[in-house]
């Protein structure tokens, strides 16, 4: 199809794709309530902000110029008007509109599309929260589409103003920078788990402790494990995708800022790998543990029953209605009551020494 994906490929082709030609527009109403932020670049320093969109035309058309472009939440009709502008693929808008894409990497013919998310843990739940976002890539613009405000995207900002001296094109650093706040957020979720996991452990062998909120607990930090690596382990495709030595996205001066982020996403992967298994022990070792405690309950449950049954069967012996040693008298008494201290006694004391109570 004209105009089409040229394939689901492992690179973002900046320099190949043109430049975007803003169409004008009259009614900026729609569009500027899903606006967020706008800022433009001359080189790598900021020379305006918060500006209409009309005006971005003007800002593209100074030398080794950028624009960023971030929208909140908008509906179909103001992304689509913004990509009516920028010419962005329609198949791509549609992507970026709907929730809970796969973290990804696409190419087409006037930009890229990459969909990532943001990750933190709930302290009071360790819930794994989310929020998503996806980027239009062209060789002078940078479109973020956020799904919903949870997004810290004035953290990103900030990490930009500290980066103004990265090399290259100022919309790869841009990219770099957002992929670099996607990444470290990740690493700090594991990081975050690590010590929940740490606390767990401990928890296990506390007879004290409630332990069916260990086992609670236990499995929503497999969950959070699981959608973490979820989200985490599709970013190595998108950084090698970024880096594939047939694109222009990462040029070399950026290379080993890229490379720097693809390695934080193979250790977080693999940190979330390893405690995903450590849950697994955990919970194998509770299991364990709970088996344990169970036949040492049964074990004390059973020598005080045997302890017990030693003066019902004596008691029972000698209330029957027939004549014995000791029959109506005292005597009987006290060699009943004496062979029901002792045969206690020695019970327990066999108990003890198997350790059974």
């Amino acid at each position: 199809m004209a105009g089409g994906p040229t394939g689901h490929t492992n690179g973002m082709g900046l320099d190949s794709a043109p430049s975007p030609t803003l169409a004008p527009h009259t009614d900026t109403d729609q569009p500027r309530r899903a606006l967020a932020n706008i800022r433009a670049y001359v080189g790598h320093r900021m020379v305006a902000s918060d500006f209409p969109l009309d005006d971005v035309p003007a800002h593209l058309r100074e030398p080794d110029s950028a624009v960023w472009i971030d929208l909140c939440g908008p509906s179909p009709a103001q992304l689509a008007e913004l990509a009516a502008r920028l010419g962005l693929h329609e198949l791509a808008v549609e992507d970026a509109l709907q929730q809970r894409q796969r973290p990804k990497v696409d190419r087409y013919a006037t930009h890229e599309f990459a969909n990532v998310y943001a990750a933190w843990l709930d302290p009071r739940t360790c819930r794994l929260r989310t929020s998503e976002l996806a980027a239009f890539v062209t060789k002078n613009v940078l479109v973020t589409v956020r799904k919903d405000d949870r997004f810290d995207i004035d953290q990103v900002v900030r990490r930009w103003d500290a980066q103004e001296d990265l090399p290259g094109n100022q919309v790869a650093v841009l990219l770099h920078g957002l992929l670099d706040f996607v990444v470290d957020g990740h690493y700090q979720v594991v990081q975050d788990l690590d010590e929940r996991i740490e606390s767990l452990e401990d928890a296990v062998f506390d007879e004290r402790g409630p332990q069916e909120d260990v086992q609670r607990l236990s499995f929503q930090l497999r969950k959070s494990l699981v959608n973490l690596r979820r989200i985490s382990a599709p970013m190595r495709e998108v950084l090698g995708a970024l880096m594939h030595r047939d694109r222009r996205i990462a040029e070399s001066q950026l290379l080993p800022y890229f490379e720097d982020i693809n390695d934080h996403v193979l250790r977080a992967t693999e940190w979330a790998d390893s405690l995903r298994d450590l849950v697994t022990t955990i919970l194998d070792t509770r299991l364990a543990v709970q088996s344990n405690r169970l036949n040492i309950i049964s074990k004390k449950v059973t020598s005080w029953a045997a302890i017990i049954a030693v003066p019902t069967a004596i008691t029972g012996f000698y209330g029957q209605n027939v004549p014995y040693p000791g029959f109506s008298a005292a005597s009987g008494v006290i060699v009943s009551s004496a062979l029901i201290v002792l045969a206690s006694l020695v019970l327990y004391v066999i108990f003890r020494r198997k350790d059974w109570l």
